[in-house]
């Protein structure tokens, strides 16, 4: 799994995020209050905490997914958000009868990419079971592909939770190579995680009550 190929060099639009005073709560409990932060063009803001501590909630608001209790979120450069990143959550979101293939056109079609599938499976090196069903394949056969919607459409912002879940060394660290070829164009990352990824971050978010 590398980062190498026709995925680098590419240019991102540039796009900037603003949180201010955000607060979040889940079933009624409060997750936590007054979290500001900024992410530029080219950052890694790294989110930690302990398990239930908001991670997930905090990814899931910026990717409009979960209404805040409280504060702003705000997307400069982008007319619409939604339309400006690409989320990839602990869950793979995968089909367990569709294959890999049927997977990524899809996502194809749904972000309106261009990439060629042989170029996605080539730097996923996930060609050799491209048309098989996803109830066959390894947990880091699975992860590799949820993480080639990253490189269906370019978006610049990508927002990861646990993004190396169940791959293996030579997978977390061609992660960390996709993760520096898409802040090199301008891209930033803003990713939760139980333990340090790799990529010195720009930010360092301690997520706690």
């Amino acid at each position: 799994m590398s980062a190498r190929g026709p995925f680098r060099d590419k240019p991102q639009d540039k796009v900037l995020i603003r949180v201010e005073a955000l607060a979040l709560s889940r079933g009624g409990r409060v997750l936590f209050e007054n979290l500001s932060f900024a992410a530029a063009p080219g950052d890694y803001v790294e989110v930690q905490g302990s398990n239930g501590s908001g991670k997930t909630s905090l990814l899931r608001a910026v990717a409009g997914l979960l209404r805040p209790r409280g504060g702003v979120i705000a997307f400069e450069g982008a007319e619409e958000p939604s339309l400006a990143l690409h989320y990839v959550g602990h869950a793979n979101g995968l089909k367990r009868e569709a294959s890999a293939r049927e997977h990524l056109r899809y996502w194809t079609g749904l972000f309106g990419g261009s990439a060629s599938e042989d170029d996605v499976a080539q730097t996923l090196e996930i060609g050799r079971v491209m048309d098989l069903p996803v109830r066959v394949l390894s947990q880091g056969q699975a992860r590799r592909l949820a993480l080639s919607r990253l490189l269906i459409a370019p978006r610049p912002v990508w927002l990861l939770d646990e993004p190396v879940a169940a791959l293996d060394d030579a997978g977390k660290a061609a992660v960390n190579g996709m993760i520096a070829s898409h802040r090199a164009t301008g891209g930033l990352v803003i990713a939760a995680v139980h333990e340090a990824l790799g990529p010195a971050p720009t930010k360092t978010l301690q997520v706690r009550r």
